[in-house]
């Protein structure tokens, strides 16, 4: 899954544990542990939801959330907040904030992942979907298995990572530097080559004889999935 989610958190075990959950579960984490590094980061790539600590060196998380909150481009950004404040008054100070969700340390790791597939599910639907299709391809999260008409497409896990991404945004082109960092991840270090020898194993298994390739080639750019693929028109 290439659902983004920024973690901002101080303390650094809670931010490990996060970090290493989330990206478990196929999300792409980034975390700081700065509020004033916030808007630098989301300016930079916007992610689907925020995890955002109350209690933060400087500038407060709640000052973090009111200040996404009065800009038009980060306004809708998801938040859950986490704090050491379990008063109601605070939960309603958080809340009022503009706080989407609120959780209490010391948390429930799944009951906190439960609570952001609930809400990028409301507010993105398609992020968490099990299954993404286009044409006869298809694409099942849950089970990890891609299909084309009535076969079976067998792809390394790597492999059905690069697919997952590209279809979950067709049209859209991604350099080799961007894919290593989604796919790979930013502290694996791999030559952009690799991006290449990938894409065309993914092409091998997913076309054969006359299919159509759904993957498309922008010279001197990247990559993406063909938005035409499937179309009847």
């Amino acid at each position: 899954m290439s659902v983004s989610i920024l973690v901002v958190e101080d303390e650094e075990p809670i931010q490990i544990l996060l970090s290493y959950n989330l990206e478990s579960e196929g999300y792409r984490v980034r975390h700081t542990a700065e509020g004033e590094e916030v808007a630098q980061l989301v300016a930079g790539e916007r992610p689907d939801l925020i995890v955002l600590d109350w209690m933060l060196p400087g500038i407060s998380g709640i000052e973090v959330c009111r200040l996404l909150r009065a800009k038009p481009e980060t306004r809708d950004i998801p938040i859950i907040m986490l704090t050491a404040r379990s008063e109601e008054a605070e939960r309603v100070r958080g809340l009022a904030t503009g706080a989407d969700d609120y959780m209490v340390k010391p948390f429930s790791v799944p009951e906190l992942l439960a609570r952001i597939r609930t809400i990028l599910r409301r507010v993105n639907p398609d992020a968490v979907a099990d299954q993404l299709k286009a044409g006869d391809l298809s694409l099942d999260r849950k089970t990890r298995r891609v299909t084309r008409a009535t076969r079976d497409v067998n792809l390394s896990p790597t492999e059905f990572k690069l697919l997952e991404h590209l279809m979950r945004n067709p049209g859209r082109v991604y350099s080799r530097a961007q894919l290593l960092d989604t796919v790979w991840g930013h502290d694996v270090y791999v030559d952009e080559r690799t991006v290449d020898v990938h894409v065309g194993r993914l092409r091998k298994s997913l076309s054969r004889g006359r299919e159509m390739d759904p993957i498309r080639t922008v010279r001197g750019m990247g990559y993406s999935f063909d938005e035409r693929f499937g179309r009847t028109n």
